[in-house]
């Protein structure tokens, strides 16, 4: 019986950024604020991120996007 390997399906900033319907800049900011979201693997220089990272990032978004909301919110 051959073991079957899956390839994982990694992502560099821009393909978050897109996938994820934000500009680069936030996710880049994201990326080096939050040093506990770390990349995958790398080539050369192009750091790769997996499902994880994506799930983090997201979840780092929509805190800023809730905290920056209420602060507008008590200025009322």
């Amino acid at each position: 019986m051959m073991a079957i390997h899956t390839i994982p399906s990694l992502r560099t900033p821009g393909v978050l950024a897109a996938d994820l319907g934000e500009p680069l800049h936030r996710v880049i900011y994201v990326l080096r604020t939050r040093r506990h979201i770390r990349p995958a693997a790398r080539a050369g220089r192009l750091r790769l991120y997996d499902r994880e990272a994506v799930a983090l990032i997201r979840h780092e978004l929509n805190s800023i996007d809730a905290r920056r909301t209420r602060g507008h919110h008590d200025d009322l």
